[in-house]
C-alpha cells in the first residue's frame, strides 16, 4: 500500500490556526526546527541569560552589540542618537561616494566638465550628487553635537579619557574629509577657497615657510613646506586635485574608519554608554 498524504488542511482551518496564532507557532516551530537554522544558530533559542549571550558572540553580526546595555542608553534624550546619527552619514557618503566616483575624473582638463555631465545628464546625478553634498554636511553638524553631548554628560571622563580623543580625531578628519572634498567640484568657489585654506598652512609651526620656529628645520624654504607639500607646488593646480582626490576618496576615509573601528570598541571595553551624572 502506497504511504497515506497528508492531509490539506480546509480554508476555514486555516483562517482558525491564523486567528488563534496556532499558524505563527508552527511556521515558528518548522524555522528553528530546521537543520539551516541549528547550523547557523548552535544554541537553541530558549529565553535563557546564558543562551541570549551565547547567541549574540556567536553570531557574526551579533557580536558587535553589547549582550547588556545601561537602561539610560536606550533613552533619545540622553544620547540624542549623535553619534549613530553620524556613522549612518559616515556610510552614506562612502556609498555615493562610490557611486561618483565612476563619472568623475581627477584631471585638471576633464573635472569640471564630468561634474557637468554627472550633473545634467547621468540619470539620478543630481540627486547622487546632492545625496553626498548634504550627508557631509549634516556629518559635520551632528558630529559636534555629538561631542557637545558627551561633554555635557562628563563621558570624557576617566575612564574614557582616551576614546576621548579619538573622537577629537574623529571630528578632525571629518573637518579634512570636508575641506579636501570641496575642491574636486574644480570651479572658481572651490579654486579660491582651497587657495585660502592652504595659505594658512604656510603659518604651521615648524612645516610653514611663515611659521613660528621655521627656521630651526633645515630645508624649509616657500617651495618645501607644509602649502606646497599639500598643493604640490605654489599655486593651486592639477597636482593639488589629484592629491586633495587621493586624501578624500582613499587616505582620510581609511583612516577615519579604523578609527571609527577602535571607538566602538572602546565603547564597549569602558562599559557601554556613560551614565548620566
Amino acid at each position: 500500500m502506497s504511504a497515506k498524504k497528508p492531509a490539506i488542511p480546509s480554508l476555514t482551518t486555516l483562517v482558525e490556526k491564523i486567528k488563534s496564532g496556532e499558524l505563527f507557532d508552527e511556521i515558528q516551530k518548522n524555522i528553528l526546527d530546521s537543520q539551516i537554522w541549528k547550523s547557523s544558530f548552535r544554541h537553541g533559542y530558549a529565553d535563557t541569560p546564558r543562551n541570549r549571550v551565547l547567541q549574540i558572540v556567536s553570531n557574526v553580526w551579533l557580536h558587535l552589540h553589547p549582550v547588556k546595555i545601561h537602561r539610560h542608553a536606550l533613552r533619545i534624550k540622553f544620547t540624542w542618537c549623535m553619534g549613530g546619527i553620524t556613522f549612518l552619514l559616515f556610510l552614506s557618503t562612502v556609498v555615493t561616494g562610490v557611486i561618483l566616483m565612476f563619472y568623475y575624473r581627477p584631471v585638471g582638463e576633464y573635472a569640471y566638465f564630468d561634474m557637468k555631465y554627472l550633473q545634467y545628464d547621468v540619470p539620478f546625478g543630481m540627486l547622487m550628487r546632492n545625496m553626498h553634498r548634504w550627508a557631509a554636511h549634516a556629518m559635520v553638524i551632528t558630529v559636534w553635537l555629538h561631542m557637545f553631548r558627551v561633554f555635557l554628560t562628563g563621558s570624557y571622563k576617566p575612564p574614557r579619557e582616551f576614546n576621548w580623543v579619538i573622537g577629537v580625531f574623529l571630528v578632525t578628519f571629518t573637518l579634512l574629509l570636508s575641506f579636501t572634498g570641496y575642491l574636486l567640484p574644480w570651479d572658481q568657489l572651490a579654486m579660491w577657497a582651497v587657495t585660502v585654506g592652504t595659505n594658512m598652512a604656510r603659518a604651521t609651526p615648524f612645516l610653514g615657510h611663515e611659521g613660528p620656529f621655521q627656521e630651526y628645520v633645515f630645508g624649509v624654504s616657500p617651495r618645501y613646506d607644509a602649502r606646497s607639500a599639500l598643493i604640490g607646488g605654489s599655486i593651486v593646480g592639477p597636482p593639488a586635485l589629484l592629491r586633495f582626490y587621493v586624501l578624500h576618496c582613499i587616505f582620510i576615509p581609511l583612516v577615519a574608519g579604523a578609527l571609527m573601528i577602535v571607538h566602538f570598541w572602546r565603547i564597549r571595553k569602558d562599559g557601554g554608554i556613560s551614565g548620566p551624572l
